[in-house]
């Protein structure tokens, strides 16, 4: 969907007005004769419409000689969050209604918003507006996408430049999305890093991609054992963006991707299996924040990288009861062949550090069925060894709405995945399996680093919409990620 701004109304055949809470008296229609406002006010009452975030109230009126589709819009107490409720109930409300261009009107309001909020609000119509329609072959004309562009009109000065960086965001959630809704059988490990490579080519980013071989001469042997079930090779995926100039990183993502989860010989339940297609959610999160930061030319050294596996049973799998030795030289007696996504973040973790020394990382993945036991789809968890990283993930999360919740770390979980056999055991017990998942995670963190593991399980996928997407893929995470770095690496 394009943004474009334009100073003042034109001829249009669908507006829509933004209304404060319980502003409908203080609204002001501009072009609209008394006629027509008689009308809007009228749908409004009828529609115990008060200006509440996200609510609607629509009337058709007459302006110039045409009718045009009006359309009340609460934007609530004037926040961030509620204009961006307002712009995803937009483009829910109008996306597939036939309207092909809509304008909104900020003059309505009798005073500019703020910047930030109107940013969010074009933010919030493109990504409610994202689907994927690749293998619906038989839409009827009335459920194809129309709205193809939104006219910002009066929006305050500075809207459009800061739009411009707000739609590098939008880019990466829908690079995020777009990798986490592929079918397997279309995204596995190598299709992975070429659908990567070409969305982001021409940004600057400098890509690394390692293949079995190359992973096996370095000694990734944990990451390896989750791959040797299936007939697709497993692979490393690195993007180094070098906004500041050349040096070691300031900050590493590192991401889980297994493009498909059977849970290996350990094999998952068949209902609902389907939906493994997106465990590497925390992949698709880190490419879609550095296609971010390069598309908006971030002025920071960050590095993404991924672990590209698929986790299958076939005769090669690894089994319940084998150890691995990872690339750190650490020893893994594997109990559950389905606690794979820790395995690969191991030796990703090792690589990271060996070969680029990031001063922070914070990976991602959809780790545990118990993050979503915990808390649901809502928040995603987090774990850290540093206070501060924390405090700065939690307030980048409040920003952006990628909210997160922190969990414990302590030597009590740790000593959970002691292992009779080898150095830990890849799982403990039922009970604190978020946790220990992370404890796990830690052991591979060198001294010194600050880390951050962020438990997304709960959030990449959602079975109902929300103000910026609908069912199915968030791109959880992207905006969380880029916000942090604005405010970190940037400020």
């Amino acid at each position: 969907m394009k943004i474009s701004f334009a100073p003042t109304l034109a001829a249009e055949a669908v507006v829509a007005l933004p209304v404060e809470k319980d502003g409908l008296e203080r609204l002001g229609f501009g072009g609209f004769g008394p006629a027509a406002e008689l009308l809007a006010r009228g749908a409004a009452r009828a529609a115990r419409f008060e200006g509440e975030a996200g609510a609607i109230a629509e009337a058709f009126v007459e302006r110039g000689g045409q009718v045009v589709r009006l359309l009340l819009v609460g934007v609530g107490h004037g926040g961030e969050v509620d204009y961006e409720r307002a712009g995803g109930a937009l483009t829910a409300k109008l996306l597939t209604s036939g309207a092909t261009r809509l304008a909104v009107d900020f003059a309505a309001l009798g005073g500019a918003p703020a910047v930030a909020a109107v940013t969010r609000f074009a933010l919030a119509l493109v990504l409610r507006g994202w689907r994927i329609d690749t293998y619906r072959t038989q839409l009827t004309e009335k459920h194809k996408p129309t709205l193809g562009e939104v006219v910002l009109v009066g929006a305050p000065e500075g809207a459009e430049a800061a739009w411009a960086d707000a739609q590098a965001v939008a880019e990466g959630v829908a690079l995020t999305r777009e990798l986490v809704s592929e079918p397997p059988n279309i995204i596995y490990p190598a299709s992975f890093v070429e659908r990567v490579r070409g969305s982001v080519e021409g940004l600057g980013l400098e890509i690394t991609v390692l293949g079995e071989e190359e992973m096996r001469g370095l000694g990734m042997g944990s990451l390896l054992g989750v791959s040797q079930g299936s007939v697709r090779e497993g692979q490393l995926l690195a993007l180094k963006w070098s906004g500041k100039g050349a040096g070691d990183p300031d900050l590493a993502l590192v991401g889980k991707g297994v493009t498909f989860d059977t849970g290996g010989i350990s094999l998952k339940p068949g209902p609902g299996m389907e939906d493994m297609k997106w465990d590497m959610g925390g992949a698709g999160a880190v490419v879609g924040a550095m296609k971010t930061l390069a598309r908006r030319k971030a002025k920071a050294n960050v590095i993404g990288v991924c672990g590209l596996v698929e986790n299958m049973p076939d005769g090669n799998a690894q089994r319940p009861g084998d150890i691995v030795t990872s690339m750190s030289g650490q020893t893994i007696e594997i109990l559950n062949t389905d606690a794979e996504g820790r395995l690969v973040l191991a030796d990703v973790l090792t690589w990271v550090q060996r070969t680029h020394r990031p001063k922070a990382i914070v990976d991602l993945a959809t780790l545990t069925g118990a993050m979503i036991i915990s808390l649901g789809h809502e928040h995603a968890g987090l774990f850290s060894n540093d206070d501060g990283l924390a405090d700065q993930l939690l307030a980048a999360g409040r920003a952006t709405g990628d909210q997160l919740w922190r969990f414990p770390l302590a030597d009590a979980y740790n000593k959970l995945l002691d292992s009779p056999i080898a150095d830990m055991k890849n799982v403990g017990p039922r009970g604190a399996g978020s946790i220990t998942a992370a404890q796990f995670i830690q052991r591979f963190i060198d001294k010194g680093v600050r880390w951050a593991h962020l438990d997304i399980a709960g959030t990449v996928w959602v079975d109902k919409p929300g103000a910026t997407h609908d069912k199915g893929a968030t791109g959880f995470g992207v905006r969380l990620l880029d916000r942090l770095v604005r405010d970190t690496l940037e400020a």
